[in-house]
């Protein structure tokens, strides 16, 4: 697909699911921010890109912070004209049971993993909105569809991800806004490895093709419905997982 003279924002963009979206997205021609809390790993995002012959934005975002993502949006829309596509695809959670899951990280986890892309959202909103079009992708997890013993605020947090994608693509469908929602299973990022070796061999016995995700297989199906492909598609809710989870 061609993204020549389309300007993504992609938070989380440094690592993960997101940077294989920044790179395979830069690689279509797309005008690229990555909206990351690491600003070393933003940095070296950047370094990498332009010895590869590219060229990526980068701005600092703490989702668990809306004066900074509001900060954020503010800043990427004083740079760019227009944002024609904003992935949602931060996030972050450890392994907890619900009842020793510290409070004040119970109310980290909601923020970071869902209200700070909905204050992201509603910033870039209305510029979308003016153009009439615009491309809408949010990122949650299988997680928030079926559950996962160990990650039930995080659950929550992504659930809460998949009810605002239906709700906000009713929404904006008047305005030629697409908004549609990835889940990803178990997958070889950062945020996995930080979990035990005992874990990721249950996740991979317990999908249908034995293996976990790559970062790059995620970041497929995000590149479709952030495209021209997916037009007539909103509202809409994509497993990709290997088989872990079967949802009608």
């Amino acid at each position: 697909m061609d993204f020549k003279g389309t300007a993504v924002l992609i938070t989380g963009g440094a690592s993960g699911i997101g940077k294989a979206t920044v790179t395979q997205l830069m690689g279509a021609g797309a005008s690229v921010i990555c909206a990351d809390i690491d600003q070393t790993k933003g940095k070296a995002l950047i370094e990498e890109a332009r010895k590869s012959g590219f060229a990526v934005d980068y701005e600092p975002i703490d989702l668990t912070d809306s004066g900074s993502v509001r900060r954020c949006a503010a800043a990427v829309l004083a740079r760019h004209s227009k944002i024609d596509v904003l992935v949602n695809a931060a996030g972050f959670g450890e392994f907890n049971l619900f009842v020793d899951t510290p409070p004040d990280y119970l109310e980290k986890l909601i923020h970071g993993n869902l209200i700070g892309a909905l204050h992201l959202t509603q910033a870039l909103l209305p510029q979308m909105i003016g153009i009439r079009r615009g491309k809408i992708v949010n990122v949650s997890s299988d997680a928030g569809r079926v559950g996962s013993t160990g990650e039930t605020v995080y659950a929550a947090a992504k659930g809460g991800m998949i009810a605002f994608t239906k709700s906000l693509a009713r929404e904006v469908a008047r305005y030629n806004i697409n908004v549609n929602c990835i889940c990803p299973g178990p997958t070889d990022t950062p945020l996995l490895n930080t979990r035990s070796d005992k874990l990721k061999e249950a996740f991979i016995k317990a999908i249908a093709f034995r293996r976990l995700g790559k970062p790059e297989e995620i970041a497929d199906a995000i590149v479709f419905f952030a495209g021209p492909k997916s037009n007539y598609i909103t509202g809409q809710v994509l497993s990709v997982s290997g088989g872990l989870t079967f949802v009608g």
